[in-house]
């Protein structure tokens, strides 16, 4: 098997390759991390929420128009804003890219703010 070290050390990657993606898209203004500080940021999964109820629309979207199901943001007081990517289990490097990119066509077609270059810089982050 992959061993329990592996395990770890797969998810932290992956777990970086998407906060890559996420402080690109932050510089939009629109997407924000729940834990701002990374070292206390989980490998597992990632919560963010996004400004002025955007959180649903998003994950509407993604699902309905890519078969990309987001979670949601469990135990949030702001539903429509918040929802969270998981990144542990059985998921690899491609899968990460294919949630990635799937959340940046959804932010295009609904014009939600976002720096751009996300995709390239979690790609970065997987090639080290």
């Amino acid at each position: 098997g992959e061993g329990l070290e592996n395990v770890w050390a797969r998810h932290e990657r992956l777990a970086k390759a998407i906060w890559a993606a996420c402080d690109v898209w932050a510089q939009g203004g629109a997407l924000h991390f729940n834990v701002t500080d990374p070292t206390h940021r989980s490998h597992a999964v990632t919560a963010l929420r996004l400004t002025e109820g955007r959180g649903t629309p998003l994950r509407n979207y993604t699902e309905n128009q890519l078969g990309l199901t987001l979670g949601i943001g469990l135990g949030m007081e702001d539903w429509d804003g918040c929802f969270r990517l998981g990144h542990m289990g059985h998921v690899n490097a491609q899968m990460i890219m294919a949630i990635l990119g799937g959340m940046e066509t959804a932010m295009a077609a609904l014009d939600i703010p976002r720096g751009q270059g996300a995709l390239e810089a979690a790609a970065a982050t997987l090639a080290t």
